[in-house]
């Protein structure tokens, strides 16, 4: 039905629906799927989302050489202390996009989304502005269902691994469909929810991917919560009428480009970045003791 977040948009405004409504359709013909069955699949991955969200706000989990251990209730514990410097629901929102970080360093069940290094930024982020909205599970799924769609289209025409892309592709991504996702949850426009999506990649256009010891943990948690912030920030410049004059599906194509132009000690390799420092290099004989 759609192969570009230009064909999706229109469709979406030429109907005057929401952007989860065609994506929905789309999966449905494609699938052979009810619109029931398509919705109860959704409703089982954003039950191991959740789950993921909030396994580690309390207790810390094990995980390759204790990187992560512990980072997401640390981080949850500041969120509720009252001495923030961005608030309790910017750090909620950091907290749990290190729980499904630590949940997937510690072997635990995640949602690739769209990868398992990038899985706690869509859920984070759109778990967090259903609560603040107090939106129902099914308004959660569809925006859901719009990053979705829109993580669809970059696997298509693009890439959103970090072996080929670098983490732009991966962090960036998600920071993009959570912030699509974040704008209809707000209220806003399909139009909205695409220039939010832009925004966001924009932001991390260019990040290497250079996980510590090859573990995807350090930086790759970090990020997680960081590109959870970018995407809150990109729906909100969204939302309140910024224009990004770049099409989605052009910026999409920039950031492949762009991750073709990476050398391959930046393209999760863990050969260069903050992955070849001497300190990151005493992690790795400590850990694999060579």
């Amino acid at each position: 039905m759609y192969h570009s977040c230009r064909q999706l948009l229109e469709m979406a405004e030429t109907r005057n629906v929401p952007i989860h409504e065609i994506v929905i359709e789309n999966e449905m013909k494609h699938s052979d799927m009810s619109r029931a069955e398509v919705m109860e699949h959704m409703k089982e991955r954003y039950g191991i989302m959740f789950a993921s969200a909030e396994k580690a706000l309390d207790q810390p989990l094990p995980t390759e050489g204790s990187l992560i251990t512990g980072i997401a209730s640390n981080q949850y514990r500041h969120s509720q202390s009252g001495a923030t410097l961005c608030g309790r629901f910017i750090n909620t929102v950091m907290a749990r996009a290190l729980s499904c970080s630590e949940v997937n360093a510690s072997m635990g069940k995640i949602c690739a989304m769209p990868t398992a290094g990038s899985c706690g930024i869509v859920p984070a982020v759109l778990i967090s502005v259903g609560e603040k909205y107090e939106k129902t599970q099914e308004d959660v799924i569809n925006a859901l269902i719009t990053a979705t769609g829109l993580g669809a289209v970059v696997v298509e025409n693009a890439t959103v691994a970090g072996s080929e892309g670098g983490c732009q592709a991966e962090c960036g991504v998600a920071a993009g469909m959570a912030a699509a996702g974040a704008v209809e949850l707000s209220g806003g426009t399909p139009a909205m929810s695409m220039e939010a999506f832009s925004l966001a990649l924009i932001n991390i256009m260019g990040l290497v991917c250079d996980p510590v010891a090859g573990l995807v943990q350090i930086p790759c948690a970090q990020r997680n919560a960081s590109q959870a912030v970018n995407a809150l920030l990109s729906a909100d410049l969204a939302l309140g009428g910024s224009k990004f004059p770049i099409p989605t599906d052009e910026v999409i194509d920039a950031m492949y480009k762009v991750g073709k132009l990476l050398p391959v000690q930046l393209r999760e390799t863990a050969m260069g970045g903050i992955a070849a420092t001497e300190t990151a290099k005493r992690i790795t004989d400590k850990i694999f003791g060579h």
